[in-house]
């Protein structure tokens, strides 16, 4: 009778909790997923900064294309100049997106329904705006570190800060500037990480969702490949203000205490006043071609170790 009992009040879903893929484990598959991603596309990221920092306050403006920014870089730094700041972007990919990617999958597969129903696109939006903003501020020092990195070429040899890997940036700048300045952009980087998230996460949930339900594709790399490019499109257009503004404040000049910019409001009106309108989607090309490929490899290399966990914990 006690074990007829036990057995009644346990749901399906119940069932299903119990062989559940563990949250630690979605963690550590987020963040090995982005940093498999960053080996790739870490030279695109090199020339979307150099690209967004062309043309800011006092500066000429250096690169008119994608490629001759390449060219310039590679001509002045050597071939492996483009791959400056690769230790603070694995760095951001181990704290950021291990965090974003984690909480997401976590909080998405807590709101789905009873019988397994996915969450609706609102509740996507809200999670990865959720997902997006812890995930900044965890990853806001080495993020920080990479785009002084990456723009430190650029900059003449009295004036560049020379950082040896993110970690002697992380050691200066919390020796030089303070342990807080470590959190510089903070706001920007938040804001950013919200749009981004709400916009490549929820698109891409969205699109797979979509492109499942067609019937001419199956769960596979083909699927995850076509929801990953929509979702990277839909992501660059809506993050590049914001980008171009926490790209700037980061790697603003302080002059007599005087900061640079007020905030990011404050470098979105100054860029499209100076620079255009346009201007706000500066590195646009640069830009998609990092967010497109980051985006598809991450899903891509995260889906696949999704599939051997749930093997492993006899997930269905």
């Amino acid at each position: 009778m006690a074990s007829n009992k036990i057995s009644a009040q346990t749901s399906p879903s119940d069932n299903v909790r119990k062989n559940a893929i563990p949250n630690y484990a979605r963690f550590v598959m987020g963040g090995l997923s982005g940093m498999a991603a960053t080996c790739f596309v870490q030279p695109l990221d090199l020339v979307k900064t150099r690209m967004q920092m062309s043309g800011a306050e006092g500066a000429m403006r250096e690169h008119k294309t994608s490629f001759h920014a390449v060219v310039n870089i590679v001509r002045k730094e050597g071939f492996l100049g483009v791959y400056n700041g690769l230790s603070a972007a694995l760095m951001r990919q181990a704290t950021y997106t291990t965090t974003r990617l984690g909480v997401y999958t976590s909080l998405y597969e807590r709101f789905k329904g009873p019988e397994g129903q996915q969450p609706h696109f609102l509740m996507k939006c809200a999670l990865g705006v959720t997902a997006g903003a812890i995930g900044a501020f965890v990853g806001t020092p080495a993020d920080l570190s990479l785009i002084r990195m990456t723009a430190d070429g650029r900059l003449p040899l009295a004036e560049r800060r020379n950082y040896t890997s993110v970690f002697n940036a992380l050691k200066r700048i919390a020796t030089e500037e303070g342990f807080t300045a470590l959190w510089t952009g903070c706001i920007p980087t938040m804001t950013r990480a919200m749009v981004v998230n709400a916009a490549q996460l929820a698109t891409y949930s969205q699109s797979k969702q979509f492109i499942l339900g067609t019937g001419y594709f199956e769960d596979n790399i083909a699927c995850h490949f076509t929801a990953s490019m929509i979702s990277g499109l839909a992501t660059t257009y809506a993050s590049m203000p914001v980008d171009i503004a926490k790209t700037r404040i980061q790697n603003m000049k302080i002059i007599d205490g005087v900061p640079e910019y007020k905030n990011g409001f404050d470098v979105i009106s100054r860029v499209a006043r100076k620079e255009g309108f346009l201007s706000l989607w500066k590195g646009f090309t640069p830009c998609y071609m990092r967010i497109g490929p980051h985006t598809v490899l991450t899903f891509i290399f995260l889906e696949q170790m999704q599939l051997v966990a749930k093997k492993a914990y006899g997930v269905k």
